[in-house]
């Protein structure tokens, strides 16, 4: 089977942030399939026999296009499409085509190449667009809003099947107008080989990596950390955010340097008491289904999350990990110091999150059901 991926994030273990396209794309390529990557970048290049062909002048990750305005960013999203566009509708002829939104501009060049080679399209949505940024208050104007409304009816219309990252997700979509019979669970995986349990660091320490942004409010972590003064917290990322809360943060809050690849990750996670998966107090963010939280799993540590739903169901129906209320340091810093005297409770927990990993996470096996779905779309 001929794959067309389109995904303007690409981006493999030695680069930062979610590895999801990669790590899938070479796992079909294993499988004897081909794959054509369309992403962010520049010139053509084969990666572990994924075909990537870059597009200029396009944000090749979102930390950079969080840290940028709404604006810029979209009409930075809007250039990748007409150069993915470009890109998609050159042959050769693929037999289904996988694009995977955010940004839902991605829509643009999935509809385009999969009428160009009348082809089947498979969309994958790992956050609702347009609803996070209207949520968020990043969309405002009303006739921008019918047109991603509209853009995202028409596209999921048009799909012959339908990837969603979470049950939030898969709720939001159908609510969208999509038929609930084409729209497919297959969520972030946890990286069973990387992310691996290590021996309890001496002093309890307590991790957040991941995006300093908008939808990542740490402000009440940083409040957190004055209540716990011997608990030492580490956050590793970037984001537009970072700085001031770097100018904010007590002495036993530590600001680790972006990580240079996923083997830093790994380690700050298998050398953490418990790891953070923290947004901002918006309803739509809860749907989210965050690569922190899988690693965390995977790493065989506590996950502390403040979104209630399915990320709060996981940690509490698995005895993974614990909920706190968005926003609310005293309860963050008073379950992080039960963890703390609790050392028992949280082995326990620790393990119960990598059984859960290694039993529903596994990214071999998600990779086969993302697969199942694009040769389910072809027949």
């Amino acid at each position: 089977m001929r794959i067309l991926y389109l995904h303007q994030f690409f981006i493999t273990r030695a680069g930062v942030g979610g590895t999801r396209s990669y790590e899938f794309a070479r796992r079909f390529v294993t499988r004897g399939h081909h794959v054509r990557m369309v992403t962010a970048g520049q010139g053509r290049r084969s990666v572990e026999g994924i075909d990537v062909v870059g597009v200029r002048g396009a944000y090749s990750d979102y930390v950079s296009a969080t840290a940028d305005s709404y604006p810029r960013r979209m009409l930075a999203f809007g250039r990748f499409a007409l150069g993915a566009a470009a890109a998609g509708l050159r042959g050769p002829r693929p037999d289904v085509v996988y694009a995977t939104s955010p940004p839902l501009t991605m829509a643009l060049p999935a509809l385009a190449a999969a009428a160009r080679w009348r082809t089947p399209l498979v969309f994958e949505v790992r956050d609702l667009w347009p609803e996070a940024p209207i949520q968020m208050g990043a969309l405002g104007n009303p006739a921008a809003r019918r047109l991603a409304r509209a853009l995202e009816r028409f596209v999921y219309e048009r799909s012959a099947r339908i990837i969603a990252l979470s049950p939030g997700i898969r709720s939001g979509v159908i609510a969208a107008g999509a038929a609930p019979a084409k729209v497919e669970l297959v969520p972030n995986a946890s990286d069973l080989d990387l992310f691996r349990p290590g021996p309890a660091p001496e002093r309890f320490r307590v991790s957040y990596f991941g995006t300093m942004g908008d939808a990542n409010d740490l402000t009440a972590v940083i409040e957190a950390a004055r209540l716990l003064e011997d608990v030492e917290f580490v956050l590793m990322g970037d984001g537009k955010h970072r700085a001031e809360l770097e100018r904010s943060a007590p002495a036993n809050v530590r600001f680790a340097g972006a990580a240079s690849g996923k083997e830093e990750v790994a380690e700050l996670a298998a050398g953490s008491s418990a790891c953070l998966t923290i947004f901002k107090d918006v309803p739509v963010l809860a749907t989210n289904s965050p690569n922190k939280l899988f690693d965390t799993f995977a790493a065989g540590r506590p996950a502390i999350v403040n979104m209630d739903g399915w990320m709060r169901s996981l940690v509490e129906d698995n005895y993974a990990g614990l909920y706190v209320r968005a926003g609310d340091a005293a309860d963050l810093a008073e379950k992080l110091a039960w963890l703390r005297d609790h050392p028992g409770e949280a082995q326990e927990m620790g393990h119960n999150a990598r059984a859960l990993a290694e039993r529903e996470f596994d990214r071999d096996r998600l990779a086969e059901r993302a697969l199942a779905v694009l040769e389910g779309a072809t027949r």
